[in-house]
């Protein structure tokens, strides 16, 4: 290049740009062919072809099928596809933030009924899909339990939880007690609304609280 030729300035905001709407085309399209063709029948080339984008852009972005199906999974337990943690969500902002326990356990279940009406069809699709899917479900009960875990432990800090209680069994039953099985089983198995749900979670959650009740 001749030495007064201007050099093009690196444009990163652009490149950024692209990748964003080629990450957001692939999230599309696989949810798309998922459940519509399921996950064996699901390929990379054919949803890299549905998003217009080469194979080679997929797996830069998700490494894969199974990076992607976990990429999904991830933006339907939040919501969005925002670089935010669950905590740092608004509305797990909210729960933390109230000081009434009752309060605060009613807008928990809340959270925790929102979570499962958005993942219960790709649960129930995960669960159909062999190793791949096993082991994107195992891992959403690690980072479940991790969850539950963390809650307790500010429930435990902020003075909510009775001195005697054992944290630790609380949250291993609270984590049972909020389990996506048990959701479907209520919900679409017995019949119930997602509103009795709610209120039922309300209430089983208060009833560890003696202090609160």
């Amino acid at each position: 290049m001749p030495s007064g030729t201007p050099r093009r300035p690196y444009d990163s905001g652009r490149r950024q740009q692209a990748a964003r709407r080629n990450r957001a085309a692939i999230l599309a399209a696989g949810r798309e062919l998922l459940f519509r063709d399921g996950y064996r029948a699901t390929t990379v080339r054919a949803v890299a072809e549905r998003a217009g984008v080469s194979p080679e852009t997929l797996y830069k972005a998700f490494g894969g099928k199974p990076g992607l199906v976990k990429a999904l999974w991830d933006i339907t337990l939040a919501g969005d596809d925002e670089p935010l943690a669950m905590a740092e969500r608004p509305q797990l902002q909210a729960v933390l933030a109230t000081r009434d326990a009752h309060a605060k356990l009613r807008l928990y279940a809340a959270f925790v009924r929102g979570v499962h009406e958005r993942l219960a069809a790709l649960s129930a699709l995960l669960a159909q899909a062999g190793p791949d899917g096993g082991q994107v479900l195992a891992l959403s009960e690690e980072e479940r339990m991790t969850g539950v875990s963390a809650f307790v432990t500010h429930l435990a800090d902020t003075g909510v939880l009775p001195a005697d209680v054992d944290a630790a069994r609380l949250a291993d039953s609270w984590w049972a007690l909020t389990c996506p099985q048990l959701y479907t089983q209520l919900t679409a198995g017995r019949g119930w609304s997602t509103d009795a749900y709610e209120d039922w979670l309300t209430g089983m959650l208060l009833s560890g609280l003696p202090r609160a009740t």
